[in-house]
């Protein structure tokens, strides 16, 4: 799986109140999260992005919350991958099951600039800023996890899973 769109990138230390404003948490539907998405440091993020951008940020990325509407708010409004140099634990969980990619990698953050274009291969974990011809490694993910995220998250994974068990007549 071959990604490639534009940098968007924010600093260290990005909650999930950032990403999603709280006034917002009573919306259930995804594509109305989305409109909101990056609202609390970037009121024009969702104007100015494109399908396939990538949101690039420093440490901790997604802390606070538990919610999955941060990640639901990002996978809905077009980005195709979070990088960042880490993630709050529960906000990386969160967007596996929901089928947003996250790669960590400090280099590609460091060395990546708002409006850069990157190409990703998630499943080997490479990152290309073609606009600086430098190339990055996050730690690739193991194969089950990109079942997940190829499936576009868990609970599209175990459909699939019941499904193929259904044709066969296991259950």
């Amino acid at each position: 799986m071959k990604l490639q769109g534009k940098v968007h990138k924010y600093g260290a230390n990005i909650d999930t109140d950032a990403i999603i404003p709280t006034r917002y948490l009573n919306i259930s539907e995804p594509a109305e999260l989305a409109k909101h998405c990056m609202e609390g440091i970037d009121p024009d993020f969702v104007g100015r992005m494109e399908k396939g951008d990538f949101i690039v940020a420093g440490t901790n990325f997604g802390y606070g919350s538990s919610r999955e509407h941060a990640p639901i708010a990002i996978k809905e409004a077009g980005i195709s991958c979070v990088i960042a140099s880490s993630f709050a634990r529960i906000f990386f969980r969160n967007a596996i099951n929901i089928g947003l990619p996250l790669l960590e990698c400090a280099p590609a953050e460091e060395e990546s600039e708002a409006g850069d274009i990157l190409e990703v291969e998630l499943k080997s974990g490479k990152i290309r800023n073609i606009t600086r011809d430098k190339l990055f490694q996050a730690e690739p993910y193991p194969d089950f996890m990109m079942e997940l995220i190829s499936a576009g998250g868990l609970i599209e994974h175990t459909k699939k899973k019941i499904e193929a068990r259904r044709r066969q007549g296991e259950i």
